[in-house]
């Protein structure tokens, strides 16, 4: 194999005392056609010797491909097989002109993506993945419900202006100049307790953690257990709490949604998968979504103090409906007919 302006092309594979181009200093002319007519030797040059696919060789020639392919044929050049033929630019497989540790700089500090790594190294979109995960890169999300690149409030800021000053989530993020959501979503995942808002004063707790309480509520630890959901306590952004997103399942996904009332934000805080994702998920899955507003029946549950434990349970507060006689059938029809809408 032989470099010519940065192509690898076949070395000169035929007998240079019957290849007159081949001992010709320049060569044929680049584009002269043959006006109609064969010249087996040339075109044993072009295929042979250039490593040149009969497409090219008859855009060169201006002669048809398959008049091409017969002539090959009649003069007696094997033809290789089909997709093998064409001029491949030269690879640097060994990563000698692009270290492991550019990559890792280029994707994790400068946040590049692969495609903008691609275009400034010169290399396809899919060597520069193949190469961050043979260099133990863990992988971004991609799309618009990227996990790594979503706005975190700080939890000292959260703790000093929310939970100290008391001020509420819209007036936080209009300062911040972040949505309201935002702030609740940060305050979640960061275990800040979030006061329960509202025009009218409901009983129960004035505060929650949610995901404290969601792996405290029986019928969504009952869940979890049976799908082996390991437990992660809040305390950093979600990338940072699962740097690997749980696989979702259907099954998984409709005992949580409709068999435990949790909405899409808390399936998110639950295993790592942005709520976007889940909800795409269920779509696909043929799940049902219950109509956007007001509370989910998880968090109707909790503040009646029926989805707290035993000993976390307010005095006087009803033990949870369900018992553990009930079938897991039962306790899914159950949550289903409490379910008016959802905060999703």
């Amino acid at each position: 194999m032989a470099d010519h302006d940065g192509w690898r092309i076949n070395a000169c594979a035929c007998d240079a005392a019957r290849c007159e181009y081949c001992l010709a200093a320049d060569g044929p002319p680049e584009g002269a056609p043959l006006r109609g007519q064969l010249d087996p030797g040339l075109l044993a040059h072009l295929y042979i010797c250039l490593g040149l696919s009969t497409y090219r060789i008859a855009a060169r020639t201006g002669i048809d491909r398959q008049r091409v392919t017969r002539a090959l044929h009649t003069a007696g050049v094997p033809l290789r097989p089909r997709g093998v033929g064409r001029l491949r630019p030269v690879r640097d497989p060994d990563g000698r002109q692009c270290p492991p540790w550019l990559l890792r700089e280029l994707y994790e500090e400068a946040r590049l993506n692969s495609r903008q790594i691609a275009t400034i190294l010169g290399m396809p979109e899919r060597t520069v993945r193949d190469r961050l995960h043979r260099a133990g890169v863990s992988m971004r999300t991609r799309g618009g419900w990227n996990r790594e690149d979503r706005v975190t409030v700080p939890a000292d800021v959260l703790r000093v202006l929310y939970a100290e000053l008391g001020m509420t989530a819209a007036e936080l993020g209009q300062r911040l100049g972040l949505s309201g959501n935002t702030v609740l979503r940060s305050a979640h995942a960061l275990g800040v307790p979030v006061r329960s808002g509202g025009a009218v004063p409901l009983s129960g707790p004035d505060e929650i953690e949610l995901v404290s309480a969601l792996y405290a509520d029986p019928l969504v630890a009952g869940v979890l257990a049976a799908h082996d959901i390991p437990h992660v306590p809040a305390g950093g952004p979600l990338s940072h709490r699962f740097r690997e997103p749980l696989p979702l399942t259907t099954p998984l996904v409709k005992d949580l949604y409709w068999g435990c009332g949790v909405s899409l934000n808390h399936i998110e805080l639950l295993t790592g998968q942005a709520s976007g994702t889940i909800r795409k998920f269920s779509q696909r899955a043929g799940i049902p979504l219950r109509p956007a507003g007001g509370r989910s029946p998880f968090m109707r549950r909790w503040r009646s103090g029926l989805g707290a434990s035993p000993a976390e349970r307010l005095p006087g507060q009803p033990s949870p409906r369900p018992s553990h006689d009930d079938s897991h059938a039962e306790r899914a029809a159950h949550s289903e007919k409490e379910m008016l809408s959802d905060d999703i």
